[in-house]
């Protein structure tokens, strides 16, 4: 069996890869042609170029790509910006490295009114830094005194009516208990002849009251620190049994280890109100 074969010839219309000019000329004017090939001998005319109709193989590269007939085209953009070129004046007068400016037209027109200034800067500026020193000293000193509480006992008022003839009282006064005694005539009296002067610590009973009738002290001994009984001991004012020590009803050692008479706190009368401060 023979087979005849016959080729057959088919027009496809492939779409234009680039913007065609309604002339029918392609939009490429960015593209050069008139680039120059290395010089040869062809066809005797010395150094020659490419063909004017026939771009360079580096400016355009024609392929067939998946979609159909691929032109590319390398084409030399022009730069997007304005370059202007800055330019470097020689006219400039070059002056010397020793010249120094003329501050004229900018001094003060009176050397006075310039002193007055710079003397009420300096004095403003000294009277602000004495001000901050002392704000700053004042709340130093201040996270160091005492606090509320501490200030509060720091005075304590006794109603003196209160306190019959011949007794004792304790209160208690920054945290140390404070003897009142409201001492009778007889008492007052043998407490002042007594001679004071061949006593351990010799104190005389005028120099220990403000009242002769109110004994104020601390009830403290004087020996070790224990608190001593009232209206006791060998002379009818207080003792204190830790280790035996006695003292008369002026508060004034007279038998034992104690070695001083029993402190006077700091304090004075109210008239007016008939009250006892302490502190």
């Amino acid at each position: 069996m023979v087979v005849g074969l016959r080729a057959v010839k088919t027009a496809v219309n492939l779409p234009p890869t680039v913007r065609i000019l309604p002339s029918g000329v392609p939009h490429a004017s960015l593209i050069k042609l008139s680039v120059r090939a290395p010089a040869s001998d062809h066809h005797g005319h010395g150094s020659t170029g490419p063909r004017s109709d026939k771009p360079a193989k580096w400016a355009a590269k024609t392929y067939l790509g998946p979609g159909g007939l691929v032109q590319k085209s390398n084409v030399n953009a022009p730069p997007t910006a304005h370059i202007h070129p800055r330019l470097m004046h020689t006219s400039a007068v070059a002056l010397n490295a020793n010249h120094v400016p003329d501050f004229t037209p900018y001094r003060a027109s009176s050397d006075s009114g310039n002193r007055a200034l710079s003397y009420f800067m300096v004095g403003s500026m000294g009277v602000i830094s004495a001000s901050t020193a002392k704000s700053t000293i004042t709340e130093f000193l201040g996270t160091m005194a005492a606090s509320a509480d501490v200030l509060a006992l720091a005075k304590v008022e006794i109603e003196l009516g209160d306190i019959p003839e011949g007794k004792n009282v304790i209160i208690k006064w920054r945290g140390k208990p404070v003897f009142v005694r409201h001492r009778t005539a007889d008492e007052i009296e043998e407490a002042r002849q007594t001679d004071w002067k061949k006593l351990r610590d010799p104190q005389s009973d005028e120099e220990r009251t403000k009242k002769p009738e109110w004994l104020v002290m601390l009830g403290v001994c004087t020996h070790l620190g224990c608190v001593p009984i009232g209206e006791s001991g060998d002379f009818g004012g207080w003792f204190c049994p830790c280790h035996g020590s006695h003292y008369d009803i002026s508060g004034r050692a007279r038998k034992g280890p104690a070695p001083s008479n029993l402190e006077v706190p700091p304090h004075d009368f109210n008239e007016a109100e008939g009250k006892l401060i302490i502190g």
